[in-house]
């Protein structure tokens, strides 16, 4: 007699349940990498705009409304003077529920610095 190849049953429902949960997971990290990744981009716009901190901070506000964020605000970056230039820097965590007691911590941080300095976190 010949044997069959092919999947079981079983195995389908646990590969079909392995693809819905790592589907849902997916769903929601998504949304949060696209604000960490429009956060970036208010930054080095913030960053353009020279002027005061104050400006900056403005425009990256401006740029928060328009781009959906609402992780961090303009009191959450921070602002430090490397070689005569203003660099913004940014830090901060994300709380996915999944089931239960059960959560993925996302740590998010950026910074318009050359060579990606990592910003100074505050406690």
């Amino acid at each position: 007699m010949k044997r069959q190849n092919g999947i079981s049953l079983v195995g389908l429902i646990v590969v079909l349940a392995v693809l819905g949960f790592l589907g849902v997971l997916a769903m929601k990290i998504i949304p949060t990498y696209t604000e960490y990744r429009a956060i970036q981009n208010a930054i080095v716009t913030a960053k353009n705009t020279g002027g005061s901190v104050l400006e900056m901070q403005k425009s990256f506000d401006a740029n928060a409304t328009a781009g959906y964020i609402s992780s961090i605000n303009s009191r959450d970056l921070m602002f430090e003077k490397v070689d005569g230039q203003t660099e913004i820097s940014f830090a901060y965590e994300k709380k996915i529920p999944l089931v239960g007691p059960a959560s993925l911590l996302l740590e998010y941080e950026g910074t318009t610095a050359k060579g990606g300095a990592k910003p100074v976190k505050t406690e």
